[in-house]
């Protein structure tokens, strides 16, 4: 009977390989594997007995059934008796040739079979299989194929089968005439040779050993020669290569004499086949055999085919190389191992033929070349030992190459030769040099287009080859011992040229390694010892080098880090005084660099390149040479023209220079390298010019005398003479070429000003400096000056003059010294400023003009006040009227436009600058007016962008007098109105920076005014802070948020003017309504309304004309502050007149426009008068209907409700009203009131339409464009209740509603109850206090006409019950009372939210539900057994209340009733709707709690009979419906009485965690099986059930629930189960639509194999 069973489930699962789904068809293979792995032998039976019987069985499934058995076959092999493989073997070796035709995967499946069997039992397979392998008969492919895979798999088994097996073979090839058996041949003799030689390598372990390798030879000639002779030649590509891979194993079974004798002829026939580039890598594979079994017999015909071979290999290993082909990289590994097997034979005439290669101008030839060498160097060393100069020799050509690919190939060859000494030989320095040479290329390129396209990888860019080069030189640095004496110190010689700096980084690492190296090997002190005729660099030189490399601190990859460190570990060699010095200081340098508060973007560079020269200073002092350091400027010196491309770098190198002149008390050697430097400098390179000066400048630090006369002498010298001559040959360039010379020489001036000794300075400014500065600058024809054109000559003076003020200023006399030549150079500078384009800003001679101007007003004598006038006049004129910077693009003369934003932000910077300096010396209020006078037209222009800049430099201006303003007496500010008027208004100006900075000129002019007032510098104004407060709300242009700031800046303003100058604000602000900029106009309007606030009772009697005209003009203007004065007189109005004006604006059509909104939104802004006009519309929303039945002709019978008007009306004016803040004192008086009638207005117009004529005005007002708001009765309603409570001081009501979708859920006809639950919770919890006196007002609407009331009210007290706001209140009682009654209401939706608020007791009151506990008990009773409740809501509430409050009942009331619930309850488990599911499996778990006593063992019944349900509805499509099941069962643990599977429940089944259900379900029934054995038969018949579950997932889960439990029974309990109907359910099941279920049901078939 058990096997029966074993059998019929292999059976079924056998059956269910026609299914077309793979997943099932992965699944059955599971399926039959894991019984066969309980079974093995009776499934291979099984499986045999069925493919036997059922012969006609599709192919594709009977795949399936043989990949089973050669799984269990290979998993059970050890344990497989005779009998039963005989049988797989027999099936299998039937399954594979049954068909003639080949179906590739059923008799590869079948193939394998036997190859698994074969593993163990060779002989009985070999047996089968030979039957079926007749001499003379060509047999089946796979009969072959199976042969050659049994020969890999049982090498020791299969080869003592060969010689017969090749014997009865050879006569068959002749006999294949199809391709695919000429393949399948080729491929068994390549695993037959395989095997063999695999055999042979391991004789020791062979069970014969006496098999030797002519056994096979023979037999494997005469197979070759048919391969070759016959076979080789097809056109079939297939068989070719199958030919091709067979000869190369083959060839090392030949015969010795055959071998060689076949060789001339086997070797060029393989070279053909390399004209099909596919076929290249079998074609070398088999080449690189077929040479090594050649070498392997010291072959001597080899000899005369090398040539050909080389040239063929070459040919391949030069061929393009795609590296994104595998098969094309295996292809060069091949061929270079051709090479290989080559070189160790004839390394002679290898080289011979390779060296010459390297001439060839074909960058592929070189390319291939150059990769062979570097394979025979590497693999063989001791052969290729004795040629190293000849290979060395060769490489000069290679080296001069300019690609890149062969520059990566010769790399890749210098790496391997310093591995194997070839760079210490002769010529190895070349290579070094080359390497060193590609680690200068440029690292970072942008992409190139390919120059051609072709299967070659993408051209190689520099930085590729740069980036290997780089990694090799250091690589052999490091780990090539042997290299360290040939690297050092000879890398120090490329340290100085120039054009390798882009190496230095590498070659400064390499060189501190080898350093460290030498200083390990008890060399501590070394020093590099210069031998006559050495090349090493000088110390000098070394140093100078590396210092100015160094001075970019982030270019090279950390290049100047590198090169500091190198100059420490070189300090000895540089001198024998700088190691404690550079010890301590170079530590600190390379730290600041590369710490973590610098970067590239932080660090700056003069900081940087200061730094530097500090340290080149002292290291000059601890040298304390003179000779040394004479050498080291003249080697300074030396270097300078080698920077001509590096101008950085030059201008560094400048500086050094200048620092060692400083320190060189060699004055002849100064004067005469100051002599060379003017003479040799590049004048037409503004860096150089920069240097020059800068050099001079430090020089002048020691020598001021030598210097200055050294520039006089070279201006007057044959050189410059000459200079000029010169350039007056070439009339084009004479005149900008002297001036250049000119201009640097100007600069010098500034310079030496500036660095000269500030005890010196002064003496030598008009004598010395500034005569000759002008001798410059100023150009005579004819004894006429002319002025200059040249942009560089004035930047250069004005520089100078900036370095000379400065100097002055500075200098230790500055206070008594008068610059005689101030009022000439201002002027000069105005001429300059005069000239600049008032069109454009190209330059930047405007601003360092300014600049120069502001350090020459501080100077002494002052300026006139008619210079001073014309000075700020020259100024503002030149800057302010500029067109805007434009976008950045092309050069278009002069500065490049990308230089324009940086420039015009300088420019504007020097002249608020120069102003500030100007306004210093006046610090008086005549002084500021003075100022305002020359600003005022362009903070009143008409430009934007002009006033923009006026107000800003008027902020700067205002701000300076206010942090520099010293008030010794208190006296009057007697232009503070004036000036405040002009300001005011352009806090609203049209750009948004006009108005930041004209906030800032109010708030520093009210300051300035209490300084004035006696107020301390310190003190702070709290109204004036609020000021700058405001400054952030003004970068947004929305007009209502610029006007509140106005009238808030006109509150400071009002409350800190003085008496005596608020009329003259007044006028200026009146006049300022004609400002050109509409925006500030109108902030004059504000400011004036608000000051005339209090004058409105004057327009008392007109009050009826007034509203009609207000409302008339409010339509025709869009100006804001015009609105708002009409706004305000309605407000006036009213104050005097309520009921008119209320009557009055009711009578304005509907839906209302913004000017009606307006009006009334006027009545809101003073509580007392917003209490009285709420009262007058509450009358008006209360008194009439809300709504009326209208039949519609068109709708039949059916009515709709239409809105009356009055109400509706009254509704709109009470939104407008309380959405203004003000109203809410009015509102919280009214609160009670308020909130009933709109909450009951709110529920009479869901669902409510427009009266006809309403909607056709509205239509007409959209035909017309008139921006009217969309007019809805019930949204009207609800945007009124939110303004109520927003205004009443319930925002947190408000707030909680709307994060809720409250307000949404009120306006809908299906959620409208639930959108009051919201909001009576949100009254719950922020608006306590304000429930009675509602409480109150809405209970009689319980007994209202209208459905919609009742039903509102019933919705907000259900909600209210589940607050404990109500018990606090003392409103439970007769809430609850009202509920209960409500039970009873004709209503469904009434009844259910009852019910509801009932349950809601739990969480609001559950102190009284006990109380109340048989009272509500019976209630949730009745409402689940409710007739007249056709979807079950009722019920479906009554669950859910009762679920609530079962935790605070008498345990008493609720055991009594514990099982009626329970049954009543359990259809639900499995309804339809997932909220009944939800809410019946909720309130099953919360029943646990009370079936403790004497209910215990009838409630674990229930349990049991739920547990499958609950298990299964883990995989319930709604995820709700989940989280239910996980704490249901979480509840249900405990008493179930297994502490395991209880701490599952507890720790797996959190709701918010996933869930994997089949490990758990697994643990579960291996549990349930150990706890509960005798209920399996129970558990499974349930589960039975859900296999027609109409939810897929749980039909899946339902058989995995069965097949885990028959996994974990014990086979004493298993005899429970009707195995018979469950495989025959399964069986049904298995023929399930989805996918999901078939492989859940495939999967529980094999685990059946445990019960039977």
């Amino acid at each position: 009977m058990s096997e029966s069973r074993v059998k019929r489930l292999a059976m079924t699962l056998m059956d269910a390989t026609t299914d077309k789904d793979p997943l099932v068809h992965e699944q059955i293979f599971s399926a039959l594997c894991y019984l066969g792995g309980a079974e093995p032998e009776e499934i291979l039976n099984a499986c045999e007995e069925y493919l036997r019987q059922h012969d006609k069985l599709a192919y594709p499934h009977r795949i399936i059934i043989l990949r089973a058995m050669e799984a269990v076959v290979r998993s059970n092999l050890a344990q497989l008796d005779k009998s039963t493989a005989k049988i797989v073997i027999f099936l299998a070796s039937n399954e594979m040739t049954k068909s003639k035709e080949i179906i590739f995967e059923w008799q590869q499946a079948a193939s394998n079979v036997l190859v698994a069997v074969g593993r163990r039992f060779i002989n009985k397979v070999m047996e089968e299989v030979l039957t079926k392998f007749q001499p003379g008969i060509v047999p089946h492919y796979f009969i072959v194929q199976t042969f050659a895979n049994l020969s890999m798999t049982n090498v020791f088994g299969m080869v003592p089968f060969l010689n017969s097996i090749l014997g009865t073979m050879l006569p068959m090839l002749g006999l294949a005439k199809q391709d695919n058996m000429r393949t399948v041949f080729c491929y068994a003799l390549q695993n037959f040779s395989e095997s063999i030689q695999e055999y042979m390598a391991n004789l020791d372990q062979a069970p014969d050993p006496t098999v030797r390798r002519d056994t096979f030879s023979n037999d494997i000639f005469s197979a070759y020669e048919i391969l070759f002779n016959n076979w080789l030649q097809t056109r079939e590509t297939k068989l070719r290569l199958a030919v091709v891979e067979a000869l190369g194993p083959m060839s090392h079974l030949l015969p010795s004499e055959k071998l060689e004798e076949q060789l001339p002829r086997l070797i060029p026939g393989i070279l053909t086949l390399y004209r099909k580039p596919a076929e290249a890598y079998y074609v070398s594979k088999s080449l690189c055999q077929i040479l090594e079994a050649a070498v392997n017999i010291g072959s001597r015909t080899l000899d005369t085919q090398l040539e050909a071979l080389l040239n063929a290999l070459q040919l391949q290993i030069c061929s393009p190389l795609d590296s994104s082909m595998p098969v094309q990289l295996k292809n060069h590994n091949e061929v270079l191992r051709c090479f290989t097997v080559l070189a160790s034979s004839f390394p002679d005439r290898l080289l011979a033929f390779l060296l010459p290669k390297l001439e060839s101008g074909n960058e592929r030839m070189r390319v291939g070349t150059l990769t062979t060498l570097r394979q025979i160097i590497n693999s063989a060393s001791s052969q290729m030992e004795i040629k190293k100069p000849f290979i060395l020799s060769s490489m000069k050509l290679p080296l001069q190459d300019n690609s890149n690919k062969v520059k990566r190939a010769v790399v890749q060859l210098i790496s391997a030769m310093a591995h194997h000494g070839y760079l210490e030989q002769p010529g190895g320095e070349a290579l070094i040099e080359f390497l060193v040479r590609q680690c200068a290329l440029p690292g970072d390129q942008p992409p190139q287009l390919p120059r051609r396209h072709s299967l070659e990888t993408e051209d190689l860019m520099d930085g590729h080859v740069r980036d290997i080069s780089v990694n090799t030189l250091f690589l052999i640095s490091t780990t090539v011992d042997r290299m360290a004496d040939v690297l050092w110190p000879y890398l120090l010689e490329f340290v100085i040229p120039i054009h390798l700096s882009n190496a230095l980084t590498p070659l400064c690492k390499s060189l501190i390694f080898l350093a460290a190296q030498r200083q390990e090997k008890d060399e501590p002190d070394f020093q590099l010892l210069y031998e006559a005729g050495a090349t090493l660099p000088t110390p000098h030189a070394l140093l100078a080098r590396l210092l100015v490399v160094s001075s970019q601190p982030y270019v090279g990859e950390g290049r100047a880090a590198a090169v500091l460190r190198l100059l420490n570990v070189l300090h000895l060699s540089v001198h024998k005084a700088l190691g404690p010095l550079w010890g301590k200081q170079i530590p600190k340098l390379v730290e600041h660099l590369e710490g973590k508060a610098n970067t590239k973007a932080s660090l700056s560079q003069k900081e940087w390149e200061d730094q530097l020269l500090q340290f080149l200073r002292q290291t000059l002092e601890a040298i304390s040479d003179t000779p040394w350091t004479s050498q080291l400027i003249l080697e300074m010196g030396r270097q300078l023209s080698s920077y001509n491309g590096s101008p950085l770098e030059k201008n560094f190198l400048y500086k050094c220079i200048g620092t060692a002149l400083a320190a060189c008390p060699n004055k002849d050697l100064v004067r005469k390298q100051l002599q060379e430097l003017l003479e040799t400098a590049r004048y037409q390179e503004e860096a150089e010019r920069e240097g020059l000066a800068s050099c001079l400048g430090l020089c002048a630090i020691s020598h001021l005398d030598e210097t200055l006369a050294k520039l006089e002498e070279f201006v007057k010298s044959d050189v410059f003479k000459k200079s000029a001559g010169l350039f007056s040959i070439f009339k084009d360039h004479s005149d900008n070429e002297v001036e250049k010379v000119k201009s640097t020489l100007i600069l010098c001036y500034g310079f030496v000003a500036k660095h000269a000794p500030k005890e010196l300075v002064l003496a030598r400014i008009d004598a010395d400096i500034l005569r000759n500065i002008f001798l410059y600058f100023n150009t005579k024809v004819l004894g006429i000056k002319v002025e200059t054109k040249d942009l560089m000559l004035k930047l250069c003076l004005i520089r100078s003059i900036c370095l000379i003020c400065q100097a002055i200023c500075n200098s230790t006399q500055s206070g008594d010294f008068t610059f005689s030549r101030k009022t000439e150079l201002v002027s000069q500078m105005m001429d300059f400023i005069k000239a600049e384009p008032l069109d454009s800003l190209r330059t930047p001679i405007r601003q360092k003009a300014m600049t120069a101007c502001m350090f020459l007003v501080v100077l002494e004598p002052p300026l006139s006040e008619a210079e001073k006038a014309e000075l700020v006049e020259t100024c503002l004129g030149s800057v302010l009227p500029l067109s805007l910077p434009e976008a950045p693009k092309e050069k278009d003369g002069g500065l490049e436009a990308e230089h324009k934003e940086p420039l015009w932000c300088d420019t504007l910077c020097a002249l608020k600058d120069l102003l500030k300096s100007i306004l210093h010396r006046h610090m008086t209020p005549h002084g500021l007016q003075t100022m305002f006078e020359h600003l005022s037209p362009w903070v009143k222009s008409a430009k934007e962008h002009e006033r923009e800049r006026g107000v800003e430099v008027s902020a700067a201006v205002l701000e300076f007098y206010r942090e520099k303003l010293n008030v010794n007496t208190v006296v009057p500010f007697y232009n503070v109105g004036l000036l405040i008027a002009l300001f005011a208004p352009r806090c609203t100006d049209s750009l948004a920076g006009t108005r930041q900075h004209a906030v800032d000129c109010v708030h520093s002019l009210l300051y300035i005014q209490l300084y004035y007032e006696g107020f301390a510098r310190d003190h702070k104004d709290e109204s004036l802070e609020k000021l700058k407060a405001l400054k952030t709300g003004l970068r947004d242009p929305d007009v209502n948020t610029l006007f509140q700031a106005c009238c808030k800046i006109a509150q400071v303003i009002a409350k800190r003017l003085p008496p005596d100058q608020l009329l003259s604000l007044l006028l200026s602000m009146l006049e300022g309504l004609a400002d050109p900029d509409k925006n500030c106009s109108r902030a004059a309007t504000v400011v004036v309304n608000s000051l005339l606030k209090e004058r409105g009772a004057v327009l008392l009697e007109k009050v009826p004309k007034i509203l009609a005209v207000v409302h008339s003009k409010l339509q025709e203007v869009e100006e804001e502050a015009v609105r708002k004065a009409a706004q305000q007189t309605v407000h006036i109005l009213a104050t005097q007149h309520k009921a008119a004006v209320v009557s009055s604006l009711l009578g304005n059509p509907l839906p209302l426009d913004s000017c009606s909104c307006l009006m009334w939104r006027a009545l809101a802004s003073e509580p007392p008068l917003a209490s009285q006009v709420l009262e007058l519309l509450l009358e008006k929303v209360n008194r009439d209907v809300p709504y009326k039945e209208n039949k519609s002709f068109l709708r039949g019978s059916c009515s709709e409700r239409v809105a009356t008007f009055f109400p509706l009306a009254a509704t709109c004016a009470l939104h407008e009203i309380m959405s203004v803040p003000e109203c809410g004192p009015a509102i919280v008086g009214l609160y009670a009131e308020l909130f009933v009638s709109l909450l009951l207005r709110v529920s009479c117009t869901v669902g409510v339409h427009l009266p006809k004529n309403m909607q056709s005005k509205e239509r007409k007002s959209a035909a017309r464009g008139q921006p009217l708001r969309p007019l809805d009765p019930c949204s009207s309603a609800v945007e009124t209740l939110k303004a109520m409570l927003t205004q009443g001081g319930s925002e947190e009501v408000a707030r909680a509603v709307s994060a809720s979708g409250g307000w949404e859920s009120l306006r809908s006809v299906e959620r409208h109850h639930d959108g009051v639950a919201v909001l009576a919770s949100a009254m719950a919890k922020h608006a306590g206090p304000k429930l009675p006196l509602i409480v109150k007002t809405l209970s009689p609407m319980l007994n209202s006409i209208y459905d919609s009331q009742r039903l509102t009210t019933t919705a907000f007290f259900a909600e209210l019950l589940s607050s404990n706001v109500v018990n606090d209140l003392v409103l439970l009682a007769s809430v609850m009372d009202s509920m209960t009654a409500r039970q009873r209401d004709p209503c469904t939706s009434v009844r259910m939210l009852a019910l509801r608020g009932l349950g809601n007791m739990a969480s609001g009151s559950p102190e009284k539900v006990r109380r109340h506990g048989a009272q509500l008990l019976a209630s949730m009773m009745n409402g689940m057994d409710d007739k007249d409740d056709p979807h079950s809501l009722v019920a479906l509430e009554a669950m859910g209340g009762l679920a609530k409050i079962l935790g605070f009942l008498e345990e008493r009331d609720v055991r009594s009733m514990l099982l009626h619930i329970a049954i009543r309850i359990r259809p639900f488990f499995d309804s339809e709707k997932h909220e009944l599911r939800r809410s019946s499996i909720l309130l099953f778990g919360h029943l646990t709690k009370f079936s403790a006593g004497s209910c215990e063992e009838a409630f674990f019944e229930q349990i049991l009979n739920g547990l499958v349900t609950l298990l299964l509805h883990l995989q319930d499509p709604k995820p709700e419906v989940v989280k239910a099941c996980k704490f249901a069962l979480r509840q249900c643990g405990p008493s179930m009485g297994c502490p395991v599977l209880c701490d599952m429940f507890q720790n797996h089944l959190h709701e918010d965690r996933s869930l994997h259900y089949g490990e758990f379900m697994n643990d579960v029934c291996k549990h349930l099986m150990q706890s509960y054995p005798d209920t399996l038969s129970r558990l499974v018949a349930t589960n039975l059930f859900y296999f027609k579950s109409n939810w897929p997932d749980i039909r899946a889960a339902a058989p995995m629930f069965v097949g885990f439990l028959v996994l974990h029974v014990d086979r004493e309990h298993s005899q429970q189960l009707d195995l018979d109907e469950l495989i025959a359910a399964l069986t049904v099941l298995l023929k399930d639509p989805v996918t999901a279920v078939r492989v859940k049901v495939a999967e529980t078939l094999g685990r059946l194999v445990r019960m039977v």
